[in-house]
């Protein structure tokens, strides 16, 4: 009896952890690690579901042995985050970070060939472990981009230019032009999103190693009264949804242009 470890990574890398634990996990399953002990498929899908609030999890297996009835792997796990986590295990998260860590895991199975008892180990975080380029096809590259999506709208001036190459450029519309490099970028957007936030509600994503192809409705929504918004003027609680296609150049796995176009006209909301 073996686990079909490929399709196990496959499914994990979905983030779909309820449909991890149906398939793959016996229901009197048991885990065993550093922080405690889940018995029975319900409580180990309920540690999931609080470890992957805000965090998705992306497994890129280094070492896997297998025997009859028992598997091995040596992994290293990448935690993307999108929202802000002080209570995480491998150290406090904030919208946009990484962390990489070296897991120890084995898994023996039960004679219906379900995960019986899952046992794991870690390094320290960052420690021992390899590293993608940051964006990318793989899954953990595309978990990335969501968490620089995230740190993006959140306003994270600490996080979401880590995204970027220093010379990077941004085009927006004829009416803004260019602005040019990271700290232009940083500069472009803080006066911004003090009276005005930006939130990505995506529709279509493509991924390629070279470039991200992104069809989404950027919404704007007023913090305070902005007058002299660009797209137009706004008071507190109003926003204004764009469509618009963002395509963005990649060098080394980091984003190094990015090209703003609108796919049809704004539409206007908020207080009645």
């Amino acid at each position: 009896m073996e686990l079909d470890y490929q399709a196990y990574e496959a499914l994990f890398n979905t983030g779909d952890d309820a449909a991890l634990v149906e398939r793959f996990f016996a229901t009197d399953c048991r885990m065993v690690s550093a922080n405690g002990v889940r018995e029975g498929a319900d409580g180990l899908l309920a540690f999931l579901t609080w470890a992957h609030d805000g965090v998705r999890e992306v497994m890129r297996p280094q070492t896997v042995l297998s025997r009859d009835g028992l598997l091995f792997a040596e992994v290293d796990m990448d935690f993307h985050a999108s929202k802000h986590r002080p209570d995480f295990p491998f150290g406090e998260l904030f919208p946009g970070d990484l962390v990489t860590v070296k897991f120890f895991v084995t898994y023996t199975l039960n004679a219906d060939g379900k995960i019986a008892e899952l046992k794991s180990m870690t390094w320290p975080p960052e420690h021992g472990v390899t590293k993608l380029p940051r964006l990318g096809t793989h899954p953990s590259q595309q978990a990335a981009f969501q968490a620089y999506s995230a740190a993006f709208s959140g306003a994270e001036f600490e996080h979401f230019p880590q995204f970027y190459t220093d010379d990077v450029t941004l085009h927006l519309t004829s009416s803004v032009g260019d602005v040019v490099g990271k700290q232009g970028i940083i500069d472009f957007y803080r006066p911004m999103f003090a009276k005005v936030r930006e939130t990505v509600i995506p529709e279509h994503l493509e991924f390629t190693d070279g470039k991200i192809v992104y069809d989404a409705v950027s919404r704007f929504t007023a913090v305070e009264d902005a007058p002299d918004f660009v797209v137009g003027p706004l008071k507190q609680g109003e926003f204004y949804d764009v469509p618009v296609r963002v395509v963005y150049q990649l060098r080394d796995g980091l984003i190094c242009d990015i090209h703003v176009t609108r796919r049809g006209e704004r539409t206007f909301g908020g207080n009645a």
